[in-house]
């Protein structure tokens, strides 16, 4: 797992996201499943119990497939960073709105596009197959 991008970033981001999901159960006490506005996490980030789930199943299946092989993670990253692209624009448009199930504000847009933009470099970048009728110069 050292010597590959896509498992350590996997599985650091796995951890982390485990443990923000975790923590948001901490601020939500209250909060309907599906609130539009929710609980405040770290001062930033707004979340409801839905966020936190999802935050838990985002987490597991990155720890889980960053532990499995390097194909596993890659997959992953590119998958959960391509969502994360989506919702951090799409976010932008929730705001405000009944479509907000998960309580998305600035702070959290900002945090998912900047996750998206580092899994899918990874995903996308790291331990690319080489063609090998392709002669390294």
């Amino acid at each position: 797992m050292r010597t590959s991008p896509n498992r350590l970033v996997a599985v650091i981001f796995g951890a982390v996201y485990l443990l923000v999901g975790l923590l948001g159960f901490t601020v939500t006490g209250g909060v309907t499943f599906l609130a539009t506005k929710g609980g405040m996490l770290l001062g930033l980030f707004m979340v409801n119990p839905f966020h936190n789930v999802a935050h838990l199943l985002i987490g597991a299946a990155l720890l889980i497939f960053g532990l499995v092989s390097v194909k596993a993670a890659k997959i992953t990253n590119t998958v959960i960073g391509a969502a994360y692209l989506l919702l951090g624009i799409a976010g932008f448009f929730l705001v405000g709105t009944a479509v907000n199930v998960l309580a998305l504000n600035t702070f959290d847009h900002f945090l998912h596009l900047a996750s998206a933009i580092l899994l899918l470099a990874v995903g996308l970048g790291a331990e690319r197959e080489r063609d090998p009728r392709v002669a390294l110069s």
